[in-house]
């Protein structure tokens, strides 16, 4: 090996250095690439609208395209009939749309499909778009959660973020709530206590963390803050990495009360004042309940002044039908997309 000029600690640094600078920039290729794919199954989409006239052009046409195609680009994948399909209805969906048009070419075709095809509403799809790009998810982990309905879920959290947190963290502490989580993984009894649910939970924290959102990480159980003379215990404690933000986590294995409130308001007064980092955001608390009173909860909610989210668990894969008529309005929706960059 060649002599070095340089000490090994900058060497080390300049390395470093130099393997980021390279990633980055494969990085950078292989979404110009993506976003290239993604233009030209458009247009072929786009072509194929334009050019088809009445009800039987379609198939007979599209299936000669596909078998010519292929055999003049028989290196290349993606050519089918069915694929064409795809991208022609692809076309009819977001061709028209600006906004969309430009994020669907920020993911993959796979995961662009996945979406068409299993999202019925715009919302939903850009709900998705936006989270495949930001999270980096895998088309397996994005059909685990559209399948778990994590779309309205999420829409229809019942949080008092807007009134407690300012406008930008609310919206990111409101996309960070659900209003119902899915504990299908654990080995419970529909009848269990909250020491059992807590350990079951503990003990299969990465797929918890993973129903929760890809941003938890896990800080403790049964977590301790000391206040004159007594000993409290918080249920989990976890944290938010983009919100920089201690989260309290209470479970209940019965109906939601109101006094819940109280008491999650204590503990997070006590996590602002003794365990926060001066740097990071102010605590936020999640109630989890088996189940809720959707009105006690809002008038439970209506006077609190500290960041409070209430939910509902299961620990079954069943999710209520109900939540697709409880989204906000399109105002509403919009409005927490936007933050979702």
């Amino acid at each position: 090996m060649a002599q070095l000029l340089i000490s090994p600690q900058e060497y080390e640094t300049l390395l470093k250095a130099l393997k980021e600078r390279i990633r980055s920039a494969q990085l950078q290729a292989l979404r110009s690439v993506n976003s290239e794919l993604i233009s030209l199954y458009a247009d072929i989409g786009r072509m194929i609208v334009e050019k088809q006239q009445g009800d039987t052009w379609g198939k007979s046409v599209v299936g000669s395209l596909a078998e010519d195609l292929r055999k003049e680009f028989p290196a290349t994948n993606g050519f089918s009939a069915a694929n064409l399909w795809r991208m022609k209805n692809f076309y009819e969906v977001y061709g028209g749309d600006a906004k969309l048009a430009q994020l669907v070419r920020e993911i993959g075709w796979s995961h662009n499909i996945t979406i068409l095809e299993k999202c019925k509403s715009e919302q939903e799809r850009e709900f998705y778009i936006r989270s495949c790009r930001k999270f980096g998810w895998s088309r397996n982990v994005l059909v685990h959660q559209i399948e778990n309905q994590v779309f309205q879920r999420t829409m229809t959290s019942q949080t008092n973020f807007r009134a407690a947190l300012d406008p930008a963290a609310s919206v990111h502490a409101q996309l960070a709530v659900k209003d119902e989580y899915t504990f299908a993984f654990l080995d419970l009894e529909d009848a269990h206590s909250e020491r059992e649910l807590e350990r079951a939970l503990t003990e299969r924290v990465g797929a918890f963390l993973q129903e929760m959102g890809n941003m938890f990480a896990f800080v403790g159980s049964q977590y301790k803050i000391h206040v004159g003379e007594r000993d409290f215990f918080i249920d989990l404690l976890l944290y938010h990495r983009q919100l920089r933000a201690l989260i309290a986590l209470e479970l209940k294995i019965g109906e939601f009360e109101p006094d819940y409130i109280g008491k999650m308001q204590f503990y997070l007064s006590v996590l602002d004042d003794t365990v926060r980092l001066p740097e990071e955001q102010p605590s936020i608390g999640i109630i989890l309940c088996k189940s809720k009173d959707r009105l006690i909860v809002e008038y439970a909610l209506k006077d609190a002044t500290l960041p409070i989210g209430v939910s509902s668990y299961s620990v079954t894969p069943n999710i209520p039908s109900r939540l697709q008529g409880q989204l906000p309005s399109p105002e509403q929706i919009a409005f927490l997309l936007a933050g979702i960059d």
